[in-house]
């Protein structure tokens, strides 16, 4: 079990000043959960936060397992103390997620070896 999960409502996938965006989130509300990765479009680290950017690294995710459920991020151990001492999190996709299909794939190309299905 996760130690942190968000319920997906939308998927985002979002290119700004070079560097591209993909999220999940559980709603548009400040409060309401997500995830974000990024990077510059031309490749290089991949940042990833939870909720907050206070809860957040470059390089933080060791493996991302893609599920009919959604997904299962493994967060690199040294960083725990980051992320609230939580070492996973997860994604619950449902079938009314808005965008997911485009988020999930944008992700995948992301995050290359470290995606698996």
């Amino acid at each position: 079990m996760a130690d942190i999960t968000v319920k997906a409502a939308y998927g985002s996938v979002v290119e700004d000043e070079g560097v591209l965006f993909v999220g999940f989130a559980a709603g548009e509300e400040e409060d309401e959960g997500y995830v974000l990765f990024r990077q510059p479009v031309g490749g290089g680290p991949v940042w990833f936060e939870v909720n907050d950017e206070t809860f957040g690294a470059e390089d933080a995710v060791e493996a991302v397992k893609a599920g009919p459920k959604g997904l299962e991020i493994t967060l690199k151990p040294g960083l725990a103390a980051t992320f609230g001492w939580a070492g996973s999190v997860a994604v619950r996709i449902g079938p009314g997620c808005e965008d997911a299909d485009a988020a999930r794939e944008a992700l995948q190309q992301m995050l290359g070896p470290v995606w698996q299905e």
